[in-house]
């Protein structure tokens, strides 16, 4: 391994501030469980199950297939995932919910245990059945879900649950609230969790929730509907063939207003999420596409992710590419599975040398055009990874359905930012940059024009930043020969990558820079 893929892989001395990490380089989840930030996760925990067997007839009595069942596994489901999660992530976890003593009940509280989650505020009463969700499955296809809900819960249990909350969320540096509507977390939980003294001024606050609105009084720093939920609260039908994300930022500020948020993050599945903050802040990601027919509990690794992310210090933007990441790794696997530090290095560790040569960027362009997707193109030195590099990528990946990325060398870092720059050698700027969701290719160049590139690939769109104009560009003309337009993105003039290095080596730890 070369100095400069190490460098990218390893964390550096200087990570005790997470705040302006920008880029997902491949240290970040071990800098997030080295700060192992306490989390309490209060919510409907349930107990997942998957069964699977052989199909070889069909019963006598209808036709349906019989499944001969050869194995029977079981997960955390629900809140009790979004624990599960989070303690994989390094976190210290505290879970509060409502099971019941019955076999399923002593099952998850086991599976917790083992896990390293702190159970004391979960409450086993027997008067209470534990909610399940066994899926029954021949060779690798799901045939059929069982649901057992217990919705008529006893007021004894509910106001036991309610009495356990400011002792569980006690010190947290975060709460993340999961009602999944069983009844548990009524009106009587949201007014122990609202109360002045029960959550503190600096914890943050997340709600994940199927009536988003409910939660509104507790004022949470982030909540996270799904689509089809936040259409809910906007009282409409989002068309999943239409631009949701785009419907849903046109909305901005009636999502804002009901949820009494200070961000809402729309998951979108297939179409990754989109950022909606009080302050105009907008952030999209995007999802890796997955076949997997088994893979369930997605949406819980996001928001544990999300959530570990933030409370390590993290931006919300970084910390929503880190989350759709470790979404997109569970996404590919079957059951409910967790994504855990060593998972989410892994994963991120593959962009380290992903720089594609332009052979292999032609060949991988031209079957995205063949399937009819646009191609964007941009380029850049990104040295040092700032809030208007990853608003600006987000705004191209928008142009089109496929952005290349293509990066100067480090003998045209010089030539254009002088002897001492780039601050990170080529594997690191092209590792940061392929690990964000809105990029599907980096390349790297070596000329002191992209002209030659853009001849050949032939790009739709050809983006850049809004403190160029059209006519400035000398690959305007390529792009227009090429039958593409060239597109002026928004400019962020208090972000620039000059300003960043100065205040770094303005600092007192400023030593170790070259």
């Amino acid at each position: 391994m070369d100095d400069a893929l190490q460098d990218y892989n390893a964390m550096p001395d200087d990570a005790g501030d997470l705040s302006e990490v920008r880029g997902l380089a491949a240290w970040v989840p071990t800098a997030i469980a080295d700060r192992a930030p306490l989390i309490t996760v209060v919510g409907d925990a349930m107990l997942d199950g998957w069964w699977s067997g052989t199909i070889e007839r069909f019963c006598r009595e209808a036709p349906a297939p019989v499944v001969d069942i050869t194995r029977r596994d079981y997960a955390a489901g629900g809140a009790a995932n979004t624990a599960m999660n989070l303690a994989a992530l390094g976190a210290r976890v505290r879970m509060c919910g409502l099971i019941g003593t019955d076999d399923a009940g002593r099952r998850l509280h086991t599976i917790l245990e083992d896990a390293g989650v702190d159970t004391t505020d979960l409450v086993q009463d027997d008067r209470v059945g534990t909610t399940t969700k066994y899926r029954i499955l021949g060779g690798d296809q799901v045939m059929l879900r069982l649901d057992d809900t217990h919705d008529q819960l006893p007021p004894e249990a509910v106001t036991a649950l309610a009495a356990r909350i400011p002792r569980a969320v006690a010190g947290a540096d975060a709460v993340v609230v999961c009602d999944y509507g069983s009844g548990a977390l009524g009106e009587e939980v949201r007014s122990a969790l609202g109360r002045a003294s029960t959550i503190g001024p600096e914890t943050l606050v997340v709600v994940d929730a199927h009536d988003t609105a409910a939660w509104s009084a507790l004022g949470p720093d982030i909540v996270t509907p799904n689509a089809q939920e936040a259409a809910q609260v906007l009282a409409m039908r989002l068309d999943p063939r239409s631009d949701r994300a785009a419907t849903v930022t046109e909305r901005r500020s009636e999502l804002l207003a009901a949820t009494n948020a200070a961000a809402v993050v729309v998951t979108l599945d297939r179409d990754g999420t989109v950022l909606l903050g009080q302050d105009g802040e907008e952030h999209r990601t995007w999802a890796k596409p997955a076949t997997e027919k088994q893979a369930s509990g997605a949406g819980d690794t996001f928001v544990a992710s999300l959530t570990a992310a933030r409370a390590a210090g993290l931006p919300l933007t970084t910390s929503l590419d880190l989350a759709q990441a470790a979404a997109d790794v569970v996404v590919h696997r079957p059951g409910t599975s967790v994504c855990t530090t060593a998972d989410l290095t892994a994963h991120l560790q593959q962009f380290a040398d992903t720089a594609l040569s332009t052979a292999d960027l032609l060949r991988k362009v031209e079957a995205d055009r063949a399937a009819g997707r646009r191609i964007v193109l941009t380029n850049g030195c990104f040295d040092v990874l700032h809030r208007g590099h990853t608003r600006y990528l987000n705004q191209a990946k928008q142009l089109g359905d496929v952005l290349v990325v293509a990066l100067n060398d480090d003998d045209g870092v010089r030539r254009l930012k002088g002897p001492d720059r780039p601050i990170n050698p080529i594997a690191d700027r092209a590792g940061v940059i392929a690990s964000l969701s809105c990029v599907d290719y980096v390349t790297v160049f070596g000329s002191d024009t992209l002209v030659p590139l853009i001849e050949l690939l032939k790009p739709d769109v050809y983006a850049k930043g809004g403190d160029y104009t059209a006519q400035m560009l000398e690959e305007a003309p390529a792009v227009e020969a090429c039958g593409g337009r060239v597109s002026i993105l928004d400019y962020v003039p208090e972000h620039s990558t000059a300003a960043v290095v100065r205040r770094i080596r303005s600092s007192p730890l400023a030593g170790d820079l070259p």
